[in-house]
């Protein structure tokens, strides 16, 4: 192994993101979706093939397919500007000046070093300087940005820069806490842990404040 291989190997190996942005180069959407599944069936298909499958087997028939279809259509889906979600705004006519959290928002995404999933729950918060987004906005920003190879770091601060451009304003906060698979079931193989990020923009860096939308996430839910 040369040395530069050693070192792509041990910033995979401890989760360690090289840019703020996720890596794609300028030519990523010049084939279109059909165009990318057709490459990317082949790649699965001489994937099984090396790993001794019998793609022959009615079980194993259609999973290269299966798996590009996903790769494109699903899980890698926010890497396509096309699909970024529309946030319309709207002036806040009730003069609501507190903070509002949507807490609990499902993470599926999927971690750039191993391809292997990350679960979790993201929190975002924000405080209103004359304008709102829709609830659902929210949900489907970190939709967006976690349905592509990630790191958690970088998702975060990708939701609280998209909101804070929506919204126009600093005051936005998000928290992720989340399981990686290639920690949970690989390598050291510790399925208790989870890593927890947060990104704290404007009013939210002030000590009162951040204390207060952290109370608020972790209040019970029941209904």
């Amino acid at each position: 192994m040369t040395k530069n291989e050693m070192l792509n190997d041990e910033l995979g190996e401890n989760h360690i993101a090289t840019s703020a942005q996720n890596p794609v180069r300028n030519d990523a959407f010049d084939l279109s979706d059909d165009k990318k599944i057709e490459l990317i069936k082949k790649d699965v298909e001489s994937i099984l093939i090396t790993l001794g499958m019998d793609l022959t087997d009615d079980s194993l028939k259609g999973t290269p397919n299966r798996v590009a279809k996903m790769f494109v259509k699903e899980i890698f889906g926010g890497l396509n500007p096309n699909k970024k979600p529309s946030s319309s705004t709207f002036k806040n006519n009730y003069k609501y000046g507190e903070m509002l959290v949507e807490k609990n928002i499902t993470v599926y995404s999927t971690c750039e070093h191993h391809l292997l999933p990350i679960v979790g729950r993201a929190h975002v918060a924000y405080i209103s300087n004359g304008t709102v987004v829709g609830l659902s906005k929210m949900n489907r920003i970190v939709d967006y940005f976690a349905k592509r190879p990630q790191v958690q770091e970088r998702l975060t601060m990708q939701i609280v820069q998209e909101l804070q451009n929506v919204l126009g304003t600093p005051d936005v906060a998000c928290v992720i806490d989340a399981k990686h698979l290639c920690v949970n079931s690989r390598g050291i193989r510790d399925i208790e842990s989870s890593t927890i990020t947060s990104e704290f923009g404007g009013k939210f860096s002030d000590e009162l404040t951040k204390r207060e939308f952290l109370d608020y996430i972790r209040l019970e839910t029941n209904f």
